[in-house]
């Protein structure tokens, strides 16, 4: 910072010796005028300066961030495709549970059906049996 603000005093020297030279030595109103503009280009450099540090450290804050979220992806991402993975597995247990008991399942759901008709048949007979006689 330090080599910026001699560089800008070398600078300003300069000028101010050549416009003094340009103009014949009557230069004291616009050498001031000239300080005053270089002053306040030494404000606006600085003011930049500021803004550009202040938006590269946001920019870091930013990268950090989505870095981090990156990593939280990828990792519930690799939890999803291991869950998946589980459920693929059970689901195919089910499917050969289902496969192998289909037969099964289907002649007992007809021979409760049939229980159950001849069940409610006796009922309404017997029930038919007293109300009428």
């Amino acid at each position: 910072m330090s080599y910026r603000r001699d560089h800008r005093a070398t600078r300003s020297a300069l000028f101010d010796n050549y416009d003094s030279i340009e103009e014949g030595g009557i230069t004291a109103s616009h050498s001031y005028s000239h300080d005053m503009d270089e002053h306040d280009n030494d404000k606006a450099v600085d003011n930049l300066q500021d803004r550009v540090t202040f938006l590269k450290k946001l920019t870091g804050d930013i990268h950090e961030e989505v870095e981090s979220h990156n990593r939280m992806l990828d990792k519930m991402g690799n939890g999803m495709d291991s869950s998946r993975g589980v459920m693929s597995r059970t689901m195919d247990r089910f499917k050969m549970v289902f496969e192998k008991k289909s037969n099964r399942k289907t002649c007992k759901l007809a021979g409760w059906f049939v229980l159950s008709f001849f069940l409610i048949y006796y009922i309404f007979r017997f029930l038919m049996y007293f109300m009428h006689g």
